[in-house]
C-alpha cells in the first residue's frame, strides 16, 4: 500500500482565473504534483528493497531521490490550500488575521518589506525552485527562505506556511519566460486564512520541532 497519496484540490480547476488558467491547474496537479507522489512511493520501495538485500550501492541517490521526491509532496500539498479566487491583498485584523499580520510586521518591519523579499527571493531562484514564507523555531519569528529543487538552501526546523512555486510548470503555458510577472500576480491570490493557520499551528509546535537550549 502506498505511502503517500495525491491530495485533491480544494477547488476546480477554473478557480484561480484570471492569475492562474485552467490548464496550467490541471497539468501541475494531475501530472507533476502526482509524479512527485509516485516518486516518493517508488523511492520507499527501492530502498525497502535495499534494505532487504543489504545492497547499498545506490544509497546515496536514493537518500537524494526521497527527499526530492517528497518534499515536492510536501511543498505542493501546501501550495494548493495556499491560494484561493477569494484571496489577495494583505493580512488584516478585521480579517481575523492579525496575529499573522503582527508576526510579519515584527520579522520584516512591514507588509510592504515582506512582500517585496518574497517576490524577490520566488522571482530570482536559479532554475528551479520555490520562494517560502517560514516559521523560523529557534527565534520565533517568520523568515523568507530561497528553496532551490524542492529541499535545499532551508534552515533545519523551519515550517513552511507560505510557498509561491518559481518552477517553469507552474506558469509557462501563461506567462512564458516572465516568471518575474507571474510572482507578482500570485499575490492576487494568496488564502491569507490558510497562511494563519498554518502559522499558528508552527507556533504551537515549536517545542516539538525543535529543543533549543
Amino acid at each position: 500500500m502506498a505511502t503517500y497519496t495525491l491530495p485533491e484540490l480544494p477547488y476546480d480547476y477554473a478557480a484561480l482565473e484570471p492569475v492562474i488558467n485552467p490548464q496550467i491547474i490541471e497539468l501541475h496537479h494531475d501530472k507533476h504534483h502526482a509524479a512527485y507522489v509516485k516518486g516518493a512511493n517508488d523511492t520507499l520501495e527501492q530502498l525497502a528493497e535495499a534494505r532487504d538485500k543489504e545492497v547499498w550501492g545506490a544509497i546515496n541517490g536514493l537518500q537524494k531521490n526521497l527527499a526530492f521526491h517528497l518534499s515536492g509532496h510536501i511543498l505542493h500539498s501546501i501550495y494548493w490550500h495556499n491560494m484561493t479566487g477569494d484571496g489577495g491583498g494583505e493580512p488584516l485584523a478585521a480579517d481575523g488575521v492579525g496575529d499573522l499580520a503582527d508576526a510579519i510586521a515584527e520579522s520584516f518591519g512591514s507588509f510592504a518589506g515582506f512582500k517585496s523579499q518574497l517576490t524577490k527571493a520566488a522571482a530570482t531562484t536559479q532554475g528551479s525552485g520555490w520562494g517560502v514564507l517560514a516559521y523560523e523555531p529557534v527565534s520565533g519569528k517568520l523568515i523568507v527562505e530561497q528553496v532551490y529543487d524542492h529541499q535545499g538552501n532551508v534552515g533545519q526546523g523551519s515550517v513552511p506556511v507560505l510557498v509561491f512555486d518559481a518552477w517553469e510548470h507552474a506558469f509557462y503555458l501563461q506567462y512564458k519566460n516572465q516568471k518575474v510577472d507571474f510572482i507578482e500576480a500570485m499575490w492576487a491570490v494568496v488564502n491569507w486564512q490558510d497562511v494563519a493557520k498554518r502559522y499558528a499551528a508552527a507556533k504551537e509546535r515549536a517545542d516539538v520541532l525543535l529543543l533549543a537550549p
